[in-house]
């Protein structure tokens, strides 16, 4: 995996949802089109998933109110700004934060090589077919067990006189191999993807063309992709 050190900064702050709305939606259209950058994003998501269950409940002490109240009165009187004073220990907090966060993914890094081998493998996946993250247009299901797919139209348009045709690509088959034609208007349950190793199916990249009535009449994509999407596990 080669991903630049800002990508791999981005990816963590992805896992972590510390992100703008505007950051988060620009990044989640790139790992659609970038294997690595997907990778090194389910990877922070991985190492920080044990936090949450590493870290026990804390409530609160009932009886931090009256003193911030007494702080900023005193900071007040002194001249200074409350405002500017919480500004100044924001800053602080933030650093401190940050720092917290490095060591928490450190930590994180250790419990999951730990846990890797006790946990099964998950056996459910899903991908987003979009052509950007405010266009998605089908969602393929997979159950890696049984190899059976199935696709569910989300805001595909049907086009008159043409169909969607679904592919799963891999270095490992060379060309783009065709998964049939889907259905835009209702769901469609694929063929089973036996053909393919447990490898192949979780990696591929799945695109959608448009094609001839039927499908491709030579079974190789018409144009290029017009919704891609890879896949994500959705359970153990």
């Amino acid at each position: 995996m080669t991903v630049s050190p800002d990508d791999e900064d981005a990816a963590a702050e992805f896992a972590l949802g510390t992100l703008e709305a505007a950051e988060r939606a620009t990044l989640a259209a790139r790992r659609v089109r970038e294997p690595d950058l997907d990778a090194a994003i389910r990877a922070w998501e991985e190492r920080l998933a044990a936090l949450a269950e590493a870290t026990p409940p804390i409530d609160p002490p009932l009886d931090y109110l009256p003193a911030i109240e007494a702080r900023l009165r005193a900071t007040a009187t002194a001249g200074d700004s409350p405002v500017v004073a919480l500004q100044r220990r924001l800053a602080r907090w933030r650093a401190a934060a940050i720092g917290a966060a490095s060591l928490a993914a450190l930590l994180a890094v250790g419990v999951v090589i730990r846990e890797a081998t006790r946990q099964a493998a998950p056996n459910e996946f899903v991908a987003v077919l979009q052509q950007t993250a405010e266009t998605p247009a089908f969602v393929a299901s997979i159950n890696i067990d049984t190899r059976q797919l199935t696709v569910r139209p989300l805001a595909a348009l049907p086009r008159p006189g043409k169909s969607y045709e679904l592919w799963i690509i891999a270095d490992k088959l060379g060309a783009p191999r065709s998964l049939g034609v889907i259905d835009a208007s209702g769901v469609t349950r694929g063929p089973s993807l036996d053909p393919y190793d447990r490898g192949v199916v979780e990696d591929a990249t799945y695109a959608v063309t448009v094609e001839p009535p039927g499908g491709s009449p030579n079974g190789t994509p018409s144009g290029p992709p017009v919704f891609v999407g890879k896949l994500v596990p959705i359970g153990p």
